[in-house]
C-alpha cells in the first residue's frame, strides 16, 4: 500500500524544490547593483509626481471583484461553444439561462451602484 504514495511524495518533493531552486538560481545569475536612480519608479519617461502608495477606497475594490466574478463566469461559455455541435437546442437553451442569470447579477450590480467610480 505505501508504494502506491511513493510517485505523490515524489511530486511533492519536486514541486516544493523547483521553485526553492529557481529562486536561489535566478538571484546568483542576475546582475544586482540597485541606487537610487534605479529603485525610482518609472512610468512614460516622466519622473513620478507622487507616491504610489495612495490610498484606495473601497469601491475600487469592489469594482475589480465584480469585474473578475464576471470575468470568469463568462470563461464558462468556453467549454459550451467547443462543445456547440454536439449539444444541439439542450445546449442553447442551457446556455440562454446562464446568460439571463449572468445579465440579471449585473443589472442588480448596477442597480445598487456598485459600478459608479464616484
Amino acid at each position: 500500500m505505501p508504494e502506491g504514495y511513493l510517485p505523490i511524495f515524489v511530486f511533492m518533493v519536486v514541486a516544493l524544490l523547483f521553485p526553492v531552486v529557481a529562486i536561489v538560481a535566478a538571484k546568483l545569475v542576475r546582475p544586482s547593483s540597485p541606487f537610487a536612480t534605479k529603485l525610482e519608479a518609472y512610468e512614460c519617461g516622466i519622473k513620478a509626481a507622487s507616491s504610489s502608495r495612495g490610498r484606495y477606497t473601497v469601491r475600487f475594490y469592489i469594482v475589480a471583484i465584480l469585474f473578475v466574478i464576471f470575468d470568469v463566469e463568462t470563461i464558462f461559455l468556453y467549454p459550451w461553444a467547443v462543445r456547440y455541435q454536439s449539444l444541439g437546442w439542450f445546449g442553447v437553451a442551457e446556455v440562454t439561462v446562464f446568460l439571463v442569470i449572468l445579465v440579471v447579477g449585473y443589472v442588480w450590480a448596477y442597480k445598487k451602484g456598485a459600478l459608479q467610480w464616484v
